[in-house]
């Protein structure tokens, strides 16, 4: 909206800004807060299409704010079942697919008119849930389920039932709840499948592993399209066999962006960053555009081999285009930022989220831990469990915490942050949070303490828990608990050329001579031989 046309709506009645409105191509969240100011003005506050026009903008660009058309919608009467539905669709594709249950059971309770967008939208955000949700998926799975079930009910006696849009979100939904057999039964009960029917009850038995039922219905199936050839990428990407699911997307007759995301995934699971990064670049050249999930991964790649320059060319493009940067796509820059070690850009980027997921919080604290910014990790937890996003911390958060105390000398709070991650947020603490606490013990000579970790916790211990231990006895010159961690290790593994020559110094350090001779003797009966050290930077080349 040009100034020009802004003033002249200041100073129109309210009979007329509606016209004006509906003529307007909003595209930037400045444009939409002119427009609000202008219907506040003139006391269109609860215009219903106005109202719909800024909320929908808002909601659905990756330009707007859901955040804002939450805002907007809480004003509301929230009695206009488009509104409602708007909002139900725009949290269903969002990173809180929970709030879309919230908005739906507030349209049951007020009497809102329910309508077929509203149960398709809905059955995809009980789907969505578990995908969003990775903490305690088998409680949340079956409330999930019994919400769609009770929602299914409703659309039968709704009459909605015939509707194909809304049996695919059923299948669609009970397969994503583990609930396959009534999958099925929905799906042989259709009067009318069509081929994202089938790509649907194909890809429910896939994520079941039921590879022979998923093939008899490719077999079955009337006509395949691009997205039955992505399922067949998809299933061999999630069993790790990236040669075959490489095969099938060079064989393709057609591919479309979720193939491309597809491998590029792949790569990045079996941890092959650079495959990803070359793969991208072909996708670049073939001029297919890529989506939110490509950058996700392609990210995440850059986040693991350090390839900052790619990783800043992303978010210097999204900036140009005013992409919304928000869920998971503002996670995977705060997390690649973060592991770059430019702790200021993913500051930037961290701060200018306006609904930040767990997983946000947890990249921002672990960074701060892991480059020794400890303190600003410990006072972001705070503000964490303080936050209006209502996130809760999990195992990944206390993690942090915990390298924080470690980094930071903190013997006692770590302590304390272990026992209430136990007795207030109720996690079970696994091999990496007793990992975090030998560390910790470790680091500032309480040696004895930490082996009485690894001896009394409920776990198996591994070889990181007493490599961790043996390079502390160094530190601190404890022989005999070294040669017990020595003892230990040498049960768990093959001992590695670091190992011999650590306790070899360790025996050095004591001049305990002998003790040194025999070690290196028997690393070279033992044929292990001392691998050179190396290192790898990121080159910029010039033209």
């Amino acid at each position: 909206m040009g100034p020009t046309l802004l003033s002249k709506a200041r100073k129109m009645s309210k009979f007329t800004v509606p016209f004006i409105i509906s003529g307007l191509q909003i595209s930037t969240t400045k444009q939409v807060q002119q427009t609000h100011a202008i219907i506040t003005k003139v006391g269109l506050y609860n215009h219903p299409f106005v109202l719909a026009k800024l909320i929908t903008f808002l909601s659905l660009s990756p330009f707007g704010s859901l955040l804002y058309a939450q805002a907007i919608f809480n004003e509301t009467l929230m009695g206009n079942p488009f509104l409602c539905n708007t909002m139900i669709r725009a949290y269903n594709k969002s990173v809180f697919p929970i709030n879309a249950i919230y908005i739906y059971n507030h349209m049951h309770h007020m009497n809102v008119q329910l309508d077929n967008f509203t149960y398709n939208f809905v059955l995809k955000a009980c789907a969505r849930v578990l995908y969003c949700t990775k903490e305690d998926t088998r409680r949340i799975g079956f409330d999930i389920a019994r919400k769609g079930a009770e929602v299914h009910c409703r659309v039968v006696k709704s009459g909605f039932d015939c509707d194909h849009f809304i049996q695919n979100s059923l299948v669609y939904m009970y397969s994503q709840c583990g609930f396959l057999a009534h999958a099925r039964l929905v799906f042989d009960e259709m009067s009318e499948k069509t081929v994202t029917s089938w790509n649907i009850m194909i890809l429910a038995y896939d994520r079941m592993n039921d590879f022979d039922a998923a093939d008899l219905l490719l077999e079955l199936m009337p006509g395949k399209n691009v997205i039955s050839w992505n399922i067949l990428i998809a299933r061999y990407v999630r069993l790790n066999n990236i040669e075959v699911a490489r095969s099938i997307f060079e064989e393709m007759p057609e591919r479309d962006a979720v193939s491309w995301n597809s491998m590029i995934a792949g790569y990045v699971q079996i941890k092959d960053y650079a495959a990803a990064l070359e793969l991208y670049g072909e996708m670049q050249i073939a001029k297919v555009e890529a989506t939110e999930i490509t950058l996700i991964s392609v990210l995440g790649a850059c986040a693991e081999t350090g390839a900052l320059e790619m990783g800043r060319k992303i978010h210097e493009s999204l900036k140009a285009k005013e992409y919304k940067v928000e869920g998971f796509l503002g996670n995977a820059l705060v997390d690649m930022y973060a592991k770059c070690g430019n702790l200021n850009w993913a500051w930037e980027v961290f701060n200018e989220l306006k609904m930040k997921p767990v997983s946000c919080w947890n990249a921002m604290i672990v960074g701060l831990a892991v480059h020794g910014y400890c303190a600003e990790a410990l006072q972001l937890f705070s503000t964490m469990e303080l936050s209006l996003d209502e996130v809760s911390p999990n195992r990944v958060t206390f993690i942090g915490v915990l390298i924080a105390c470690s980094r930071k000398g903190l013997v006692e709070e770590g302590r304390s942050f272990f026992r209430r991650m136990i007795e207030v947020y109720h996690i079970t603490p696994d091999i990496k949070h007793y990992g975090c606490m030998v560390d910790l013990f470790s680091r500032w000579g309480l040696l004895n303490e930490a082996h009485e970790v690894i001896k009394t916790m409920p776990l198996s211990s591994n070889s990181i828990l007493w490599r961790n231990l043996l390079g502390a006895c160094r530190t601190h010159g404890n022989v005999e608990l070294a040669e017990a961690s020595f003892q230990e290790l040498s049960k768990l593994e093959p001992l590695t050329d670091g190992d011999y020559v650590l306790l070899s110094n360790i025996y050095a350090d004591a001049e305990r001579w002998d003790n040194v001779e025999r070690v290196r003797n028997e690393m070279i009966s033992a044929i292990v031989a001392k691998k050179p050290g190396s290192s790898n930077i990121e080159m910029k080349m010039i033209n």
